[in-house]
């Protein structure tokens, strides 16, 4: 029989932690197997446009409602050439690709991203290549995208029939430079001083722009901390952004340590938060750097599995992991870190978007599909616009294999004061208890319930496959009432909430 516990909130409008930029709803599309080729674009599809890209797939973006996507890497912009992919596709080369150990057909290219980008009206985050190149590729390409005419590189850019700047305004100083992994490898030392030779190029190019530095790649590189307070000591006053990544797994199949994981988020922004402020009052400083969370998601179940695949294919089925109901709580979590940290955290991008570690999958010429991680992405972008506040919450905690007091609650409150909504984003991390959650909403008079959505499932294991569509999908049964500034709400044993109120 389950049993419950109890969860309290009280909720204060004055209470105010950060506005939510929206941005941080943003996702990521690299070359990497299928999603580009076979993914996003797909010329033989019934739903392609003219331009060979799939409109079921942009459609089903266009739910989660993503206002930039991250491309072309990830680690393939680290041996990538630009130039490679702009031009008459006809005369593009098809190139070795080594940092997935594929083939590259360059069939879409910058301009073509961009264009199909702007359709479903999301923005475009570039990276520029400082693994086998630095200043020069990287100058030229900004000046190919955002420079109006006059100039070689705009005046080719409209040659190729866009005759407008494309105005990318984010860029991202290369990809994962600490990594061994990563072609053109730097030191802390090396990638610092070529991020801030190259920003100034850019800079003088379009002053408009905002930059992203190469933080550490995951918290457990022998480097960490040391990295981003070298590359901070050149970069500071050049960047506006450090990045962070991070993935998360259960290859232990330990579920309660397992969700336990998004704690080691948390403290990887505050840890680097830090180094942010040291190396701010090192430089007396009056700018505060803000973090672009521009990688993160659950990936592990094709590590292996992906070993085998051989080299040079166009497009293999790669990182293709299948997403089961606890990896949606574990992704869920994931954006409530995320939102708690609303005040430094500006950007951050769900690796990836499509096929690729992905809320969506398709088959090629055939049907798409949405995974379970797409319904908590889903719910945080429509309804996590406004103000984050900062609740005082008391949660029953337990312990795990590798950490102790874990909240049984996880959550986040978000209050939109135009639209008059206040939301409550929770996850019920217990095993076996339902949680009876006990809000004080006393500020917010007049505010009634009107949804309360819950994604949950008895087999933690269960998946949404192209057969299975509907096996893990939310519904809005919850029984979330507020009656005189009094909230109470049962959270069933692991489970995602989304409690909805709107003024009277």
């Amino acid at each position: 029989m389950t049993m419950s516990k109890k969860a309290k909130m009280t909720i204060e409008k004055e209470f105010k932690l950060a506005e939510v930029d929206p941005r941080i709803y943003s996702s990521f599309i690299e070359h990497l197997g299928r999603a580009v080729y076979g993914g996003i674009y797909d010329p033989g599809h019934p739903s392609a446009d003219e331009h060979g890209f799939r409109q079921d797939v942009a459609s089903m973006i266009g739910e989660i409602g993503v206002p930039m996507i991250r491309y072309p890497g990830g680690n393939f912009v680290s041996g990538y050439n630009w130039e490679d992919g702009v031009g008459p596709v006809a005369d593009r080369p098809r190139r070795l690709e080594l940092a997935w150990r594929t083939t590259e057909p360059n069939e879409v290219g910058t301009n073509e991203f961009i264009r199909w980008a702007k359709g479903i009206r999301s923005d475009v985050m570039m990276a520029v290549n400082l693994g086998t190149r630095g200043v020069d590729a990287a100058r030229n390409l900004l000046e190919y995208c955002n420079h109006p005419s006059g100039s070689y590189y705009s005046d080719l850019r409209r040659s190729h029939g866009f005759e407008e700047p494309h105005g990318i305004k984010t860029w991202c100083l290369g990809n994962e430079m600490d990594g061994p992994w990563q072609i053109g490898q730097k030191t802390a030392t090396e990638y610092g001083r070529l991020a801030s030779e190259t920003a100034k190029a850019m800079r003088l190019v379009d002053p408009s722009i905002e930059l992203v530095a190469c933080g550490s790649s995951f918290r457990s590189m022998p480097t960490y901390a040391e990295w981003e307070a070298t590359v901070l000591d050149y970069t500071y006053e050049q960047v506006d952004y450090l990045s962070l990544h991070t993935y998360y797994g259960n290859a232990e199949n330990d579920t309660a340590n397992y969700l336990a994981k998004s704690l080691d988020m948390d403290l990887f922004i505050k840890e680097i938060v830090a180094v942010c402020d040291c190396i701010k009052a090192k430089k007396r400083s009056k700018k505060t750097m803000y973090l672009s969370f521009d990688e993160w998601n659950v990936w592990f179940h094709t590590l292996e599995s992906d070993k085998q695949i051989d080299p040079w294919q166009v497009a293999p089925a790669q990182l293709e992991d299948q997403y089961t109901f606890e990896d949606a709580l574990m992704v869920g979590s994931m954006l409530i870190t995320l939102l708690n940290n609303a005040d430094r955290v500006k950007i951050a991008c769900l690796a990836q978007l499509v096929n690729v570690i992905a809320p969506i999958m398709t088959v090629s010429g055939g049907l798409a599909w949405r995974q379970s991680i797409f319904y908590p992405y889903m719910h945080t972008s429509l309804y996590g616009r406004g103000t984050v506040l900062h609740p005082i919450v008391s949660s029953p905690l337990y312990d795990s294999k590798d950490y102790t007091d874990v909240p049984l609650l996880d959550s986040s409150v978000v209050y939109n004061e135009e639209n008059e909504e206040l939301v409550i984003f929770a996850v019920n991390k217990s095993l076996e208890d339902m949680l009876l959650l006990e809000c004080d909403i006393r500020g917010f008079e007049g505010y009634r319930v009107i949804q309360h959505t819950v994604l949950e499932n008895a087999d933690v294991k269960a998946v949404n496959t192209v057969a299975q569509q509907a096996t893990v999908t939310p519904h809005d049964r919850g029984d979330a009432k507020a009656v005189d500034g009094h909230l109470t709400a049962s959270l069933s044993k692991l489970s995602w909430n989304v409690i909805r109120l709107q003024r009277a």
